[in-house]
């Protein structure tokens, strides 16, 4: 039982582009038809998103990319996720009362990664200058686009955010959010970018826009200075993978979450989940309770590892996946997940893209939740993320606040390979939905053999953390019933693309090159080949 989506894999052979605005699909794939490669389009499309689809990426947002270079046949990952600012004061919020940082709080806001992110993988990775696949995203906030209908119901929703400050108008069409086929257009966020395309990310990070950035949030009562902005720098880290029955699953690492996907892997390994049966009751709760177990230990340990000591090694082992498996039991849900014993001591867009030579980036950016902060730097369109939210102000949990510390990030782009070839490029949005996503992709395609669209055309699940489970209503009614007879409180919802994910999937043929795409049901979007 899948999604009825009736969306047909798109089938091409010289280039793909996947993510959740056709628009910037299309934008990508010029970039390819220009003679430029994967991650010239995977920049182009995710510029392009910042405009079209605003509420969930932009300027004022980090990013985190793999890349797989097929004349190397290797998988680079980048982070560009932004630090704390250098005054960040744990002591000060605790001061002033508080328990954890407000979300529309300027405190929020850490130093955005994502532009810095954007210059060094087409320095490193790209064939095109940054001015040339900033190109349509500018077309597109200087002439207008029409918006999208999943697009138009999410602007909706955080307009009263946007509406807190007067600069939240230059997001907004004469005060309101814009409807279904409406057409808007950004001259401020245009302008912003335009900036970018002429002076390269300097001209974000330095000068007089990064001061305009920062003077805005201490205005608003925050940290972040110029000094902050000036000192960010993008980083290309090791990618962390597993084994999973012959495929080899890659992710960044932590202060990513991706490391939850992968153990979730590990753990699921254990159980013939082809002989459970596709979508069946027993199949759902062992994946459910691998996914908690994952959880459990992901929260618990992730961080900035250029601070804390991040067991990794330990994490991915399958000696340690053994151990957490045998904490479920096939009758009944565990309750509590528990963290292990360390051995050793949100809105979101995704952009897949491959290219005719056997590159693919797998990319994604985002401002966390709807217009982030929606704090918007007057005369810029820019809103700020608001990462910084995710920070502890408990000094002895692994993601306190301290200055200069990356903040524990949802945002993992994925890669799987078969035989030192790629075989797949891809990833779901959605805050801590993302690692469940994966897994449930690749359960999908792995063990079950499903085509990428039919893969995301499937039921999911989504564990809320400390709630229950919610499955969505088109899972088989048995399954559902047989989770709550294993003690799994379960809250059954409709299709959602935040509940539930939002992902994008390109499969490659090692032997003919031919590539294969789904796309996001429950999102605007689809696949654009040629």
């Amino acid at each position: 039982m899948n999604f009825s989506s009736r969306r047909s894999n798109l089938v091409a052979r010289n280039g793909m582009v996947s993510t959740t605005q056709p628009l910037a699909a299309m934008a990508g794939t010029r970039m390819m038809l220009q003679g430029g490669n994967a991650v010239d389009a995977a920049v182009a499309a995710a510029a392009t998103l910042n405009v079209v689809e605003p509420h969930s990426t932009g300027v004022g947002g980090d990013a985190f990319a793999l890349v797989w270079l097929a004349g190397e046949k290797r998988v680079l990952a980048l982070n560009a996720s932004g630090r704390a600012p250098e005054a960040a004061s744990r002591d000060e919020l605790l001061a002033k009362g508080m328990v954890g940082i407000a979300p529309t709080s300027a405190y929020s806001v850490t130093t955005p990664g994502g532009v810095g992110g954007w210059e060094a993988i087409l320095e490193r990775c790209g064939t095109m200058t940054l001015s040339e696949v900033l190109a349509p995203a500018i077309e597109y906030a200087e002439r207008g686009y029409p918006v999208s209908e999943v697009t138009s119901g999410h602007w909706g929703a955080n307009v009263p955010k946007l509406r807190q400050h007067p600069s939240g108008a230059e997001l907004l069409l004469e005060g309101r959010a814009p409807g279904p086929g409406e057409v808007v257009r950004l001259p401020e966020l245009a302008g912003t970018l335009r900036a970018i395309a002429e002076g390269g990310a300097e001209a974000y990070y330095k000068g007089p826009l990064a001061d305009r950035i920062a003077d805005h949030v201490q205005k608003m009562g925050g940290w972040l200075t110029s000094s902050d902005m000036a000192a960010q720098r993008p980083e290309w880290v090791e990618p962390v993978s597993v084994d999973y029955r012959g495929v080899k699953c890659w992710e960044c690492p932590p202060n990513s979450q991706g490391v939850n996907a992968l153990m979730a892997l590990n753990v699921v390994e254990g159980f013939d989940l082809e002989a459970m049966g596709y979508q069946s009751a027993d199949a759902y709760h062992h994946m459910i309770e691998s996914m908690r177990l994952a959880f459990a230990d992901g929260l618990h340990y992730v961080g900035d590892p250029s601070v804390v000591d991040v067991p990794v090694d330990r994490m991915l082992s399958k000696e340690y996946a053994e151990e957490r498996r045998g904490l479920i039991s096939a009758e009944r849900s565990m309750g509590l997940a528990p963290a292990g014993a360390d051995a050793v001591h949100s809105d979101t867009v995704y952009v897949a893209a491959a290219d005719g030579e056997g590159n693919a980036c797998s990319f994604i950016n985002s401002v966390f939740q709807g217009f982030g902060s929606g704090i918007v730097v007057p005369g810029t369109g820019i809103a700020l993320h608001n990462r910084g939210a995710s920070f502890s102000l408990d000094a002895d949990h692994v993601n306190s606040l301290e200055p200069g510390k990356r903040p524990f990030h949802t945002l993992i782009p994925g890669m799987a390979t078969r035989e030192d070839e790629l075989w797949l490029c891809f990833g779901v949005m959605g805050a801590m939905q993302q690692a469940q996503g994966h897994l449930q992709t690749l359960v999908n395609m792995v063990d079950f053999r499903l085509d990428p669209q039919a893969a995301l055309d499937a039921p999911r699940f989504s564990v809320q953390l400390g709630q229950g489970v919610a499955v969505e209503s088109i899972a088989p009614a048995d399954a559902i019933r047989g989770l709550a007879s294993r003690g799994h409180r379960v809250f059954v919802q409709q299709p959602h693309g935040l509940l539930f994910g939002s992902g994008q999937v390109i499969e490659r043929d090692p032997e003919t090159g031919v590539l294969r795409g789904g796309s996001e049901p429950r999102a605007d979007g689809f696949a654009v080949g040629w």
